[in-house]
């Protein structure tokens, strides 16, 4: 059994953002932006490092926001397989998938139900699945 800390010392814990190192940002911008709709939110060049981060999002709310953070130096990076994926909710699943192909977004995984369903579920969640310009997987899911 994990030991659990006193809830004080957490007061006020909210999820900040998550982070994305990407290869090329004006290319991980037009994609989040441009073609998935979001904000870019805040925008910070750190000439002593090397590196500039932009924060993107649908709203202020900071836990649907994502850092993109691009190191200038060009080095490229190892997803690994400890991170899945974002995912982001839409309201027309279909729609949403083929007006992304039709501007180049590559579809991994076509719209449609999940294969398994939950013991607490009783209706199948329809999903589908695009990469960004990085090879990073983002699942649209379509709103209840």
């Amino acid at each position: 059994m994990m030991k659990a800390i006193p809830q004080a010392c957490l007061s006020g814990a909210h999820l900040v953002y998550s982070m994305l190192r990407v290869s090329d940002l004006e290319q991980s911008l037009d994609f989040y932006c441009g073609k998935l709709g979001m904000t870019l939110l805040r925008r910070e060049e750190y000439p002593t490092g090397a590196f500039t981060l932009a924060f993107v999002g649908y709203g202020p709310s900071p836990a649907s926001t994502i850092e993109l953070t691009h190191n200038w130096d060009g080095r490229k990076y190892q997803h690994g397989t400890g991170f899945g994926h974002l995912a982001i909710g839409v309201d027309d699943l279909k729609a949403s998938c083929d007006a992304l192909a039709a501007v180049g977004v590559r579809i991994l995984r076509a719209p449609g139900p999940m294969l398994h369903l939950a013991e607490e579920s009783e209706r199948h969640e329809h999903i589908a699945f695009i990469a960004d310009p990085d090879g990073y997987r983002v699942e649209l899911v379509q709103n209840r």
